[in-house]
């Protein structure tokens, strides 16, 4: 595995912000990283990156160990942070130029990587100029390229599509995507859409805890929510064997299942065995929003 998270916890005095969470990611994934605002999210990605060390717990990247080899893991990685820190004095090529000597790149290589992150990251006209004069979209741009710039096998992104308008959107989610070929991709952001739209993978966490580790298409295409009506009030624990059952009112039930199984027929004959009518039955899809709300809703 590129990435792996092995009962990772921090502490803070007495609060934990992260409780013990495990997790892997490969090549040739983009692993969606979500989690409410104070869920522990951004402690976990500075622990990932090195930033701050975990009170306990291991992480690798490519088999190294984060901090017990730093200089391993660092450049195996790239980093875009949410808050894009960038030296606006610098033109693009010279703050490029800048952050490959930091990743000990020199000469034709250096010079060579520089042309090829202009290139993939759409920078071609704007690489004459200063960096305080770009959009923010551009500014976006610039912290990918130097993420990619010294080819690192594990990508790390936190809200990497913030401030790009709809036509720049659409290129760095492709960006993305193609990315991910052969490399891992780490993908922090609140964007239900952009997780739609470009992750295989899911990891939610709330209040420091993994709540979920799902594939993006078993939430979509296999998670169904199947709402019904009675006539009159039922002995509603009979409809505990087809799934996890919300109650609304006497009459009123949700019933969410993780099969493919259409439940209508077998939920039909049950009520027909039973001598309960029904008023009303339909089937919906959960979608992401759905699900999260589901996961990290507060007991």
């Amino acid at each position: 595995m590129s990435v792996k998270v092995t009962e990772l916890t921090k502490v803070y005095g007495s609060q934990t912000a992260v409780n013990a969470i495990t997790f892997e990611a490969k090549k040739g994934e983009v692993l969606g990283f979500l989690g409410p605002n104070g869920a522990g999210k951004s402690t976990t990605m500075k622990m990932v990156m090195g930033y701050i060390p975990p009170t306990s717990g291991h992480i690798k990247i490519c088999g190294y160990d984060v901090f017990k080899q730093p200089k391993q893991t660092k450049s195996r990685m790239g980093y875009l942070p949410e808050h894009n820190p960038l030296y606006l004095d610098l033109y693009i090529k010279e703050y490029l130029l800048f952050m490959g000597r930091i990743h000990n790149l020199s000469g034709t290589l250096l010079r060579t990587r520089i042309n090829e992150v202009i290139q993939l990251c759409g920078l071609e006209k704007e690489q004459h100029k200063p960096i305080h004069k770009l959009s923010k979209g551009y500014r976006q741009r610039v912290g990918l390229a130097q993420a990619l710039l010294h080819d690192p096998e594990v990508l790390i992104l936190d809200e990497p599509t913030t401030g790009l308008d709809p036509n720049q959107l659409i290129e760095i989610r492709g960006l993305i995507k193609e990315l991910a070929k052969d490399k891992t991709v780490i993908l922090s952001t609140h964007i239900m859409q952009e997780v739609k739209a470009i992750c295989q993978r899911v990891i939610l966490i709330n209040q420091g805890q993994l709540v979920a580790d799902e594939n993006l298409a078993s939430i979509s295409s296999s998670r169904q929510v199947l709402k019904v009506e009675f006539q009159e009030a039922i002995d509603y624990r009979q409809l505990d064997s087809f799934g996890q059952v919300k109650v609304i009112d006497e009459t009123h039930f949700e019933i969410t299942w993780t099969t493919e199984k259409d439940l209508r027929p077998s939920l039909f004959e049950l009520s027909k065995s039973n001598n309960w009518v029904i008023l009303s039955m339909h089937v919906e899809s959960q979608d992401m929003e759905a699900f999260f709300q589901e996961k990290t809703r507060e007991a």
